[in-house]
């Protein structure tokens, strides 16, 4: 019996496993993974001794463990969320509450699903989830209290930044930090090749663009400014830096990055339907 039933193992099951278990949250005996995947479940059993795994749901699989109450943290692909918390509801697997963490799928679709009323809770964690840097936002659905928006904080919590939004805007989320990550890394990728062009070796250039994105990144976030007063101040008038943001400025970098949030968005919005 656990306090938290996993239902997929794989990377952002695992990264917030990881994160609850390494920050004394629960224990490994207090969790139990649903994974389908043989492979992955002994993999999640070595590097957790005393963690439960299954392959499906069982009855009565979940327990309250003194004040707390259990709850199931729901980590499939789209296409499985529905079916997955179907499964759930046959197996009379002792869910109260539920935390989504599946792109594109509404709180009322989960909430039907389950049957009753399930106190049903809607996250999008980005993948830096999995160096325990993440970013969440969060919504409850029509029969979540404080107390489980509370709970799913404290899960999501252990790898990252969490934010409360309304529901509706979740896929707006999805298509900026759920998806940043992609873009990036797809900016590192460029700007890597770059330096290569520029005659640097990669493994230097890789180590600069690293470091240079690492630190823009803490300076950013541990002085609180603007992004735009930042720049300016290291773009000196007619200088080197001048000179590169204008090149990115006439391909239209700044739209072409609003343009794939957009794109991002819509594709959430469209999973819905």
């Amino acid at each position: 019996m656990s306090s938290l039933l996993i239902v997929g193992g794989g990377k952002m099951g695992g990264a917030l496993l990881g994160g609850l278990l390494g920050t004394g949250a629960l224990a490994p005996a207090d969790v139990t993974v649903v994974e389908p995947v043989a492979e992955r479940r002994d993999e999640l059993e070595a590097l957790y001794p005393g963690l439960r795994t299954l392959h499906a749901p069982e009855a009565d699989v979940l327990e309250p463990r003194g004040d707390r109450l259990p709850g199931v943290l729901l980590a499939v692909k789209p296409d499985a969320a529905e079916a997955a918390c179907r499964a759930l509801a046959v197996s009379r697997a002792g869910v109260t509450r539920l935390l989504s963490i599946v792109a594109g799928v509404p709180c009322q679709r989960l909430e039907m699903a389950l049957g009753g009323e399930p106190a049903v809770i809607r996250a999008m964690p980005n993948v830096a989830a999995l160096v325990g840097t993440g970013v969440a936002a969060m919504s409850g659905g029509s029969f979540a209290t404080s107390q489980d928006l509370a709970w799913a904080e404290d899960v999501l919590s252990s790898v990252g930044t969490v934010v409360r939004l309304p529901e509706q805007q979740l896929d707006a989320v999805t298509g900026l930090s759920g998806s940043g990550p992609a873009y990036f890394f797809l900016m590192a990728e460029a700007l890597i090749e770059a330096g290569v062009q520029m005659g640097l070796t990669r493994a230097v250039s890789r180590t600069l663009v690293v470091e240079t994105m690492r630190g823009s990144g803490a300076l950013l976030a541990e002085t609180g400014r603007d992004p735009e007063s930042l720049r300016a101040e290291v773009t000196s008038p007619a200088g080197t830096t001048a000179a590169g943001v204008r090149a990115l400025e006439a391909r239209a970098v700044r739209s072409a990055f609003m343009e794939a949030v957009a794109a991002a968005t819509e594709r959430s919005r469209h999973l819905q339907r």
